[in-house]
């Protein structure tokens, strides 16, 4: 009797190709996120643009030509007075595109969607942009914070993506997001909390402080994922992209640490010395 042919698990589906992509995206990320300024700028209004991109072709059945372009030029600019430290000519920025987006789209109705839609990807962009900071270098302090922001939710979804798979049980949140489960979240929550408390010791930020931090950005981030989640569902679309393969599209891939990096600049905003660097 032959013995029965190997199969791939499910915790093995699209691995390769997820790894792959993730990998060639943190290569392009990379050289600009070490220079930060107008360099890593540049890039978040990129990306920022193509989730705009992506938005609007999800929330709009008929979308005009201009209908990209405010919300894109509007996010690029307030991105540009960020990198400057002129947050007060970005949120005029912001408040102007967000009325020119629901004026535009009066007449064909979804004006709510265009708004919100439009502020759902400025802000984290904004915050990416502002935790970053102009400093060049690994050693810099708006690197680590956003490195360290960055390695969390990461770790957090590697963790959240093997456990769920490996012990799978109950969904987390059936509606929402049906591959979800309980298990994958604290399983990301854990290898997210842990990374936190490494990098911090790493950093100098402390085990301790560090693997505190992580714990409300690892619930932010599944709140993002969740968010964008729900967001599809009522669009009724599946990916808001195919530009990443294995991934969806950039708001598919980013959708968790948006999310986090807003909650971690209020964090640091509202508790300055907690970062004692």
């Amino acid at each position: 009797m032959e013995p029965a042919p190997l199969t791939k698990t499910p915790i093995f589906k699209n691995v390769g190709v997820r790894a792959a992509t993730a990998l060639l995206f943190a290569a392009i990320c990379i050289p600009p996120l070490y220079f930060g300024g107008w360099p890593w700028a540049i890039l978040v209004a990129l990306l920022g643009g193509r989730m705009m991109w992506e938005w609007v072709r999800m929330a709009d059945t008929q979308p005009t030509t201009i209908a990209y372009i405010i919300p894109i030029i509007g996010l690029a600019i307030a991105c540009f007075y960020i990198a400057q430290k002129n947050f007060g000519l970005a949120i005029l920025t912001v408040a102007i595109t967000t009325v020119l987006a629901i004026a535009e789209r009066a007449r064909r109705g979804g004006m709510l969607w265009s708004g919100l839609g439009y502020l759902y990807i400025v802000i984290p962009s904004l915050a990416i942009v502002g935790l970053r900071g102009i400093e060049n270098g690994f050693a810099t302090q708006g690197f680590t914070k956003l490195i360290y922001v960055i390695l969390i939710v990461i770790a957090a979804d590697v963790g959240a993506y093997f456990g769920g798979s490996f012990f799978k049980g109950p969904k987390m949140a059936p509606k929402l997001s049906p591959n979800k489960t309980w298990s994958g979240f604290l399983s990301g929550l854990i290898l997210g909390a842990l990374m936190g408390g490494l990098v911090g010791h790493l950093i100098g930020l402390g085990f301790i402080l560090g693997l505190a931090l992580a714990i409300p950005l690892v619930i932010l981030s599944v709140l993002g994922d969740l968010l964008e989640s729900g967001l599809k569902r009522k669009l009724d679309v599946k990916d808001a992209g195919d530009l990443l393969p294995g991934h969806g599209g950039i708001l598919d891939r980013l959708d968790s640490l948006m999310l986090a990096v807003v909650g971690a600049v209020i964090i640091l905003y509202v508790t300055p010395d907690f970062w004692p660097l």
